[in-house]
């Protein structure tokens, strides 16, 4: 029998062993590069009842997506036995994501009678680090960073016991023979294990700062409730404004911080551990500076038994933000993080278990009633999302920012995990070394790559020095393609793009567009009227340039932003009245900045997104009526906002909040969507709608935008397994690649819309 999918580091091999012999049955199991080869005899109604219970007595994270199986010769065989791996193969096992401990082992960590007892690196067949640690397949110990720790007598007993919960559990260890603690403070001599965790703790709870080793990298840990301490972080990391990630003791814990409904408590408790963003109790004792400007926070539970000793003995809120300097990489080995991270960190608790893959922390929230990926990491990556388009093996290289890449093969994509911005060096490197660890893992070398039209990103020159076929994929059709893809639809649908910006073919700033796309090709069908950048990139990072070049658009007074220093804002109305470093863009989110300057909610920004995230934490609830704005008749159609900017000055003058203001806009983009996509059924008949792009990782457009269309009759589409973001970019342009290959194998290709 060949199996295949997520068979391997999930106790797959015990459990075929532990069935075989409740049955009776002789033979052999092993892992090898395609999967896992079973040889199994006995009498046939034992054999059809074991191929019959194979998926049914699975370990829970095991994933399996295929069984061929054919007869042989018996061998004669009188035992079942788990053989040495096999082989790589062409390809067909997978890397399976690091798991957070179970429940069992977190028992034993909490047990004084237990050998395992605050072991900080207790792991069983269902939990524990995976993709983090392993160099190759087949997984098993000596391809993994755990080979240099040879098991002690105790642990070869129960990894060789089919009764053990540790049977064949490659990372098996324990204080005796496994990783050991170090706590490390610059000129100072290490302190080793219990000691160790004692010193960290004592130092969080001083109101130090430490950089605490996980599974995939380092984070920065300080006390939640510390304004100073949580303050000195921000200051240290220059990350100003951003909010961070609070990590709770417990789900009771996490539950005096924040509301949470139903999916975000599963999302909490899920085996991959991700970030949930969720909304704040009132009253929260958090430190301010933690989300200011916010009515919501990043909230996670322990992810690892280190992490969870350090929330047990320490304070039970803890700030766990990346281990990085601004525009890097997250640290993961010692020497890194002691050299780049020593002006942040006042000490360093690490370990001895070498990190092969860097993996940040994965963050979800809860939008439409279902949870949505915002960053798909630690715990969900490198998991592949089904694609039965992927035939021919290739590579997508995502865009520029929150950059992921996707190696589709063998009816499988696999996004990898985040890997951040590629603006500096060390995120390129990242970026190059992930490209080849991945295609590694997968067992598959790309025929193909896929890149973004923009020819300054430094993924598509990566791609044009591969020296492979390509295919440019445009920005906004890949956006939609990842969303189908995700879904296992080929379209067409009516795609609604609203992001920050993207090129067009023609090399035009695009982003907010209606399209009619499938994924081979797309027809734009509408946009948004354009808006001027006046600055060119400044007006991204100060949108009070977005704010007047509304205004001016308008042929309304630019004096409204008196606030703003007359000689600079002069400056700008001269750009824009000679037309200099002022190109237009379509894009949504520049008209969320637009709104969010006139408002005086936000003048200059220090992160992505942050105006019109803080515009949407004014937002009040309770139904609100769009402000105007005109549907032009051209094709493509525009969709004109000048009035809706104009309404919210009168409202401004009228001395409406401006709470009630951004709800009202809010639901004005929500009609614009809904708006647009009835135009373009009207011409095309399509009911199918998917939503993609960053402005949808706002539930309240998502869930406004959802509603009215389904009123409408419109089937939507939201992400789900990927974000709606560039985070997600690659797989469209690998859905979109496979279809437009020439040497496309896949026997549903939908034709380019005409």
């Amino acid at each position: 029998m060949r199996v295949r999918g997520t068979v391997q580091a999930v106790g797959f091999r015990p459990a075929v062993q532990l069935l075989a012999a409740r049955l009776g049955l002789a033979g052999s199991v092993r892992n090898d590069g395609a999967g896992v080869w079973i040889e199994i005899e006995g009498a046939p109604e034992a054999l059809t009842s074991f191929c019959a219970q194979l998926k049914i007595d699975a370990p829970p994270r095991a994933r399996i997506e295929s069984v061929e199986h054919a007869s042989i010769a018996a061998r004669g065989e009188t035992r079942f036995r788990i053989l040495p791996s096999g082989e790589l193969g062409a390809g067909g096992a997978r890397a399976p994501a690091d798991l957070a401990p179970c429940d069992a082992c977190l028992a034993e960590l909490d047990d004084p009678n237990d050998r395992r007892f605050r072991h900080p690196f207790i792991n069983c067949t269902d939990c524990g680090p995976r993709y983090s640690i392993i160099r190759d397949l087949p997984y098993d110990r000596s391809r993994t960073t755990m080979d240099v720790f040879l098991p002690c007598p105790a642990c070869r007993r129960e990894y060789e016991d089919p009764h053990s919960r540790r049977f064949h559990a490659e990372p098996i260890a324990c204080p005796a023979c496994g990783p050991q603690l170090r706590y490390l403070v610059q000129g100072q001599p290490p302190i080793g294990g219990e000691a160790a965790l004692a010193a960290a703790v004592q130092k969080i709870l001083e109101g130090g700062i430490v950089a605490i080793k996980g599974a995939g990298g380092f984070l920065f840990a300080v006390d939640a409730q510390n304004e100073l301490q949580v303050a000195r972080l921000r200051a240290r990391k220059r990350r100003p404004h951003k909010p961070l990630a609070v990590m709770a003791r417990d789900l009771a814990w996490a539950e005096r911080l924040a509301l949470l409904d139903e999916p975000a408590r599963r999302a909490l408790t899920d085996p991959a551990r991700p970030i949930v963003i969720v909304p704040l109790r009132p009253g929260a004792p958090l430190a301010p500076s933690v989300a200011p400007g916010l009515r919501e926070v990043g909230l996670m539970l322990p992810s690892t038994p280190l992490h969870q000793l350090l929330l047990q003995d320490g304070p039970a809120w803890q700030v766990m933000t990346s281990g990085n300097r601004r525009e890097e990489p997250i640290a993961c080995d010692d020497a890194t993080a002691l050299s780049r991270l020593g002006e942040i960190a006042d000490g360093f608790l690490t370990h001895d278990r070498a990190i092969h893959t860097r993996v940040d922390d994965s963050v979800v929230r809860v939008v439409a009633g279902a949870i949505q990926p915002v960053r798909r990491a630690r715990g969900l990556a490198p998991d592949p999302i089904p694609a039965e388009w992927a035939t021919t093996p290739l590579l997508a290289l995502g865009g520029e920012l929150k950059s992921t890449i996707c190696l589709a093969r063998g009816g499988e994509a696999f996004v990898s995990q985040h890997l951040g911005d590629l603006g500096g060096q060390a995120a390129l490197e990242f970026f190059e070394e992930t490209v080849e660890k991945l295609a590694r893992l997968v067992g598959a070398r790309p025929e193909l790559v896929a890149h973004d039209l923009h020819p300054d990103y430094r993924s598509t020159r990566f791609a044009l020095d591969r020296g492979l076929p390509r295919i440019a994929v445009q920005h906004h059709h890949a956006h939609v393609a990842s969303c189908l893809a995700e879904h296992g639809r080929f379209g067409p649908a009516i795609g609604v793009a609203f992001d920050g910006n993207g090129c067009g073919p023609a090399g035009e700033q695009w982003g907010g567009e209606f399209l009619f796309a499938d994924l081979s090709g797309f027809r734009r069908h509408g946009h948004l009227r354009p808006l001027r950048l006046a600055g060119g990139d400044r007006a991204v990072t100060e949108p009070w340039r977005l704010a007047l070049s509304a205004l001016k658009d308008a042929h309304l007074d630019a004096r409204r932003l008196a606030r703003i220093e007359p000689a600079r804002r002069r400056a700008v109305e001269r750009l824009l009245a000679a037309d200099l470093s002022s190109p237009k863009t379509t894009s949504a989110g520049r008209w969320f900045d637009a709104v969010a300057a006139l408002c005086a909610v936000r003048d200059e920004i220090s992160y992505e997104a942050q105006a019109a995230i803080e515009l949407e934490a004014l937002a009040q609830s309770g139904a609100h009526e769009p402000f105007p704005f005109l549907l032009q008749s051209a094709e493509p159609f525009a969709i004109d906002l000048r009035p809706a900017v104009r309404g919210v000055l009168e409202a401004l003058d009228r001395g409406v909040p401006v709470g009630e203001i951004a709800a009202r806009f809010y639901e004005t983009m929500a009609e614009v969507v809904a708006s647009g996509c009835r135009r373009v059924r009207d011409a095309t008949g399509l009911e199918l709608v998917a939503l993609s792009g960053g402005c949808f990782q706002s539930a309240r457009l998502t869930e406004r935008s959802c509603a009215r269309l389904r009123r409408d009759g419109f089937d939507v589409l939201l992400h789900r397994r990927v974000p709606p973001t560039d985070g997600g970019l690659s797989l469209g342009q690998a859905a979109v690649a496979a279809h437009q290959s020439p040497n496309r194998r896949s026997a549903h290709v939908p034709r380019h819309p005409r």
